[in-house]
């Protein structure tokens, strides 16, 4: 085995887990509802902590990946998850419940930046871009493993149990990654990073809102739908079991892994702006369709799932268009700074779902959800028509 692809599987293992702690309260929700009398919003709230702590740990993170590389950063934030999950497991309250949920979140905070840190120094430049989407592809199965798979574990030892053994996988992949991946192949150095440019000039740019604010509304929404509410909605609305509800949720995570795959492929076909659109427009009739008719055929809520996993995924695309937005020397700041639009639609989007379920119901949350997608579309709909860049993911 190379020693780059040592290092790929290596970091592969870690966003696994993120990915598979990330989505697991979709399966749990009823036994942490039964547990700990968790109403609808302390749910989403508590769910949420995870991508806001996740979206606060990019800002000095890219920093931090810079001057010392991933082999360390990543494993020492991977120790604070393991924390996380055993303060999870050991809950018996809402407070400690969210304690667990937000070490969590900053725990897995250099799963995928830090990969692509590894990646820019390892593989060349010609490759970077296949092997980043087929990194993130593999890596988003933890969500198949955090539905069917999750429901009959979680069956076998409880909810608890699985947070107990999962903490002492997180510190073994920790040990795993610091032990076995290097910064850097053997004589190139860790390049110093540059001060050049400024991160107003990102901030300040109407287009990186016309893009962050689609990925926050799209790109966070397929998350809070996949890691909590898409379940929820399953077990309120259609009164599904556990492990009916991990068969749907397989099918969503699913497909969502084809559609990191072929996102990138499509765009360098067609256009990345025009593919972007496109996907968040068929990713709204999921919402719409599920506040329309909530009790349609299991077939067709199948297919829902479905579509909403597959063209969900397509959010990816976002970091891809902002390195090619902004300078060479801005991409790296540009790519964070989407990404932490992305979380933090994550964190008010689960939360604000879960205030709207305690004053109404789910066609009145997914209704309004429908609503900002639309307006995010508008937003990018400029931006669309204006450029057609080919997308190097």
């Amino acid at each position: 085995m190379s020693a780059a692809l040592r290092v790929f599987i290596i970091l592969l293992l870690a966003y696994f887990l993120s990915y598979f702690f990330r989505a697991t309260n979709a399966v749990i929700s009823p036994d942490l509802r039964q547990d700990l009398g968790l109403t609808s919003a302390q749910l989403g709230l508590m769910t949420s902590l995870f991508y806001l702590t996740f979206a606060l740990a990019q800002l000095p993170l890219g920093s931090l990946l810079d001057r010392f590389g991933p082999r360390f950063v990543h494993p020492a934030l991977m120790l604070l998850g393991a924390l996380g999950a055993l303060v999870f497991a050991s809950a018996q309250d809402f407070f400690t419940l969210s304690v667990g949920r937000a070490l969590l979140g900053i725990g897995f905070a250099a799963a995928l930046m830090g990969a692509l840190k590894a990646f820019s120094l390892w593989f060349p430049a010609s490759r970077y871009a296949s092997v980043s989407s087929l990194y993130v592809a593999i890596g988003a199965s933890g969500a198949i493993a955090a539905s069917s798979p999750l429901a009959w574990l979680k069956e076998q030892i409880g909810w608890r149990g699985v947070f107990e053994w999962g903490a002492l996988v997180i510190v073994g992949v920790a040990v795993v990654v610091m032990l076995g991946v290097r910064n850097a192949p053997k004589g190139v150095a860790l390049p110093k990073s540059t001060q050049a440019g400024h991160a107003g000039v990102i901030w300040g740019h109407p287009d990186f809102w016309r893009m962050g604010w689609l990925n926050f509304m799209v790109g966070g929404g397929f998350l809070a739908w996949q890691t909590l509410w898409g379940g929820d909605f399953l077990f309120k609305v259609r009164g599904m079991g556990g492990l009916e509800v991990g068969s749907v949720l397989f099918v969503f995570s699913l497909a969502a892994v084809f559609g990191f795959l072929f996102c990138g492929p499509l765009a360098d076909r067609l256009g990345l702006p025009r593919v972007l659109l496109a996907a968040g427009m068929a990713f709204t009739l999921g919402p719409l369709l599920l506040a329309l008719w909530p009790q349609m055929p299991v077939a067709l809520l199948y297919a829902v799932y479905l579509l909403m996993g597959f063209t969900g995924a397509f959010n990816i695309l976002s970091l891809a268009q902002a390195r090619l937005t902004f300078p060479t020397e801005l991409t790296g700041r540009a790519v964070t700074a989407i990404n932490f639009m992305g979380f933090m639609g994550v964190f008010l989007l689960q939360w604000g779902m879960g205030v709207v379920l305690g004053l109404s119901n789910y066609p009145t949350a997914l209704l309004i959800w429908a609503a900002l997608i639309t307006l995010a579309l508008l937003g990018y709909w400029p931006l669309a028509q204006r450029q057609r860049p080919t997308s190097h993911l």
